[in-house]
This record gives structure tokens, sequence and C-alpha cells, in this order.
């Protein structure tokens, strides 16, 4: 199904090349950094990646999946990441050798990317841009801090190339089998994001533009709502039986929404506080309920009444420069710094913006090949806007984003060695 049968030898070697390059340097950056990477402090957890460290503990020890409770069970996160870190933990010890086998573990996963970042980019571009983005891929030092950090994206980022894939070829293709193992991928993604559950509804949009007969469409959604279904339900069980209550995902989704209304961590605008006196600055932050969800529809009530241009900024224009302008490399490693990184990612973004520009209007009479690219990466931005964006959540989309800087760099350079070829060309028919 991924298979590159068609790609010529040297291209394959290049590629594996590649992917031997990030295999071998994300796994001798991370045995040499090792906790450097962790973002917390283990004695006392003050991070997601020292608490996530904390509840696969207990959950291998007690099996009660807790977070922020200490020992209490909770639903505060999905349990995804817990679970997979705990099956580390079960091998190879709770200590280092279970945490470093889950480092080199996502090690494997970014090689595994160089390869899905080559599928993609040739299946909608071309090789030259597949190739140009596999190099950015390999050469972009995020990737390795990924590897390092004990964080849920480097598992996601698979998970989403994967959709993209499986996109791809359900539209090549259809199939039932194809739209099931799109439900299985958005299940997995769930699993640690849940905010991936609506990506079939990127299918929907494919389908009107192909014209699907309703009928198809019909039976597709049914298949991947009903595997999707089936797959969260041993989640939807573990939360009635321990809560005596259905709990779709998480019970904290009142936190990123109440946080999403903060620009740049600032308090609300002034005279909020006169107007809604019973709440207090020092803990209007606070809560992951639906009391968090009343204070940020309060706060957005007021601050788009009396702010409105500096919030509609924050709530279009700013959630992508917050998502996507700051690089998820809060542990710098030799020989990049942290300042050399942020302009380099901020060239990199006005490229990737200038390639997105470039491919829809080189491409517009071939859009329906942009569709599975386009599609997820507004989809994954969108679903930000309500709520908390920043780098760490930008960070798995940077691979769809480099797609279309890698195949505008590609194209601009065939069309200049083209371009030379021909002067060339005509110098020698003058000459002779």
């Amino acid at each position: 199904m991924f298979s590159l049968s068609e790609v010529r030898r040297p291209t394959k070697w290049y590629l594996f090349g590649l992917m031997a390059f990030v295999g071998i340097v994300s796994s001798l950056v991370i045995l040499m950094y090792n906790d450097y990477f962790l973002l917390g402090d283990p004695v006392r957890p003050n991070n997601d990646d020292v608490k996530y460290i904390q509840s696969a503990r207990l959950l291998l020890n007690e099996g009660v999946l807790a977070y922020n409770t200490k020992e209490a069970p909770s639903a505060f996160i999905m349990p995804g990441l817990p679970l997979m870190l705990s099956g580390f933990m079960a091998v190879f010890g709770q200590e280092q050798g279970g945490i470093v086998a889950f480092r080199l573990f996502q090690c494997l996963l970014q090689t595994l990317c160089i390869y899905l970042i080559f599928w993609i980019g040739r299946r909608i571009f071309n090789t030259r841009a597949a190739l140009i983005a596999c190099t950015v891929s390999a050469l972009y030092p995020p990737d390795y801090f990924s590897s390092g950090v004990i964080l849920s994206e480097t598992t996601f980022r698979t998970l989403l190339l994967l959709l993209v894939c499986c996109t791809i070829l359900a539209m090549e293709r259809g199939g039932a089998a194809l739209y099931v193992l799109i439900g299985v991928l958005t299940a997995a993604a769930a699993y640690f994001k849940p905010h991936a559950s609506l990506y079939p509804a990127v299918l929907l949009f494919i389908w009107l533009r192909t014209k699907l007969p309703w009928r198809t469409m019909l039976k597709y959604t049914l298949l991947m709502g009903g595997t999707y279904a089936l797959l969260l339900t041993p989640w939807w069980i573990r939360n009635w039986v321990t809560f005596h209550e259905f709990i779709l995902f998480t019970n904290s989704g009142g936190s990123p929404f109440l946080l999403g209304t903060r620009i740049r961590w600032q308090l609300p605008p002034a005279g909020f506080f006169e107007a809604y006196p019973q709440y207090d600055p020092k803990t209007i932050f606070e809560g992951a309920d639906s009391a968090a969800i009343r204070k940020g529809l309060d706060i957005l009530r007021y601050s788009f009444t009396h702010e409105p241009m500096k919030y509609l900024y924050w709530y279009t224009l700013g959630r992508w420069v917050e998502l996507y302008f700051h690089p998820f490399y809060s542990r710098p490693f030799w020989p990049v710094s942290r300042p050399v990184m942020n302009v380099a990612q901020e060239v990199m973004m006005y490229v990737n913006m200038a390639g997105i520009l470039w491919a829809m209007a080189t491409h517009r009479l071939k859009l329906d090949r942009l569709l599975p690219l386009l599609l997820a990466l507004a989809y994954f931005t969108v679903i930000y806007v309500p709520f908390v964006a920043f780098n760490r959540y930008g960070y798995p989309n940077m691979t769809l984003l480099i797609l279309f800087g890698s195949f505008l760099l590609g194209d601009l350079s065939a069309r200049f060695f083209r371009c030379s070829h021909q002067r060339s060309a005509r110098k020698e028919a003058a000459a002779s």
C-alpha cells in the first residue's frame, strides 16, 4: 500500500540514507542528553512530561489512571501516553530503562515519518518536492527535541501522517478497508488528543468535491464511525464504572478553552473585574470544568465588546502565529541555539506560506490533489481557534507546512535550471 516500487534506485538510496541519518542522530541525541529533555521536576511534578511519568508508574503498579489527583482516579487526560509509557516501563524498568526505551521508540517513529513524508510529497507534488521535504525534516532540530521529550507529539505526528496517507489512498481507490483503517487511526489519535476525533469530516469535503454517491458516503461514514466507537468503548466503560457518568473524552475541556482567552498570558482587559466582581485576578484562570467554560465565555463577552480588534486578531492570525512561528524547541542542543532556531523557524514559515499560495496557483486545475494536505492542515489549525494554542500543539502540523515550502523551493529551482539550460542552448545555437 505504501510501496515505492516505481521510485528509481538512486532516489531510494537517498531516502533510506536520510532515514538512517535520522534514526542514528536522534538516538545519539537522546542518549547523550537524556533527562536534559525533561521539562519538569521529577521530584515535584510540575510539568506534563514528569506528570505523565508519574501517571505511567501508578498505572503500572496500582492499575489506576490518575493525573493531578495523586492516587485518585481521574479523567483529566486521555490514556494514550500513560498506557504506552507504562508498557515500556513494564518491559524495561520503571526508572531510566523504560524512559530511555520510550525515547528510542520515538526515534523509530521519527525515522518512519521520513518515509511517510516522502510518500505523501511524491503523491501530491513530485519526487523533487518529496526529497526536499525529507531533507528539511532530517535537519529540523525540533524533531530531535521531540524524540527526547516525554510527550505525545511524536506519536501524534506519526498518526497524522498515516491519516493523510490513508486519505490520499481513499481518494484514489476507495474501498471499505481503507475507511475502517481511517476509523482505527482516528480512534488511536483520539486516545492521545481528542480533538482528532472529527478528522473524518475532512473526507466529507472530498466526497462532495468528487461527487461521491450519497449511499456510498453513508456506508463509509458508518464504517468509520462504528470502528471509532468500538475502539473508544473501553474508555467510556472505564469512566462510567469509575465515575458513574458518561465522559466522552476528559472532564478538563474547560481549561484549554479558558486559557485560550489569555493574550500572551496576561489578565483580561482593564475593567473586566469591575464588570464581573465574582472573579478574582489570582484565580481567574484556574479550573478545568464547566465553571472554567463560564469564565471563558464571560471574558470573551467583555473582551470582544471593549477590545474587538485585539481579540479578533488573537482568535484568527494570532492563533496561526502562536501555533507555527515559535519552534517547539524548549531544550536547545548543540549546535543550534534557541535564538538561531527562532529565526530559522520564521524564515521557514514564510517559505511554507508562500508554498501554500504557490501550490494553489500552479495546481488550480488539479486542486483535488492538494485537498488531503490542505484540509488536514486547515482542520488541525481551526480546531485550536477556541482553545489555547502554542508551539507544542502546532508542531505536528509543521510537516504538512514543510511539504508546501519544499514544493515551492523545488519548483522554483526546476524553473531556474530550465531557464539556464534554455539560455545556454540559445547561445550555442547562435554561436554555431
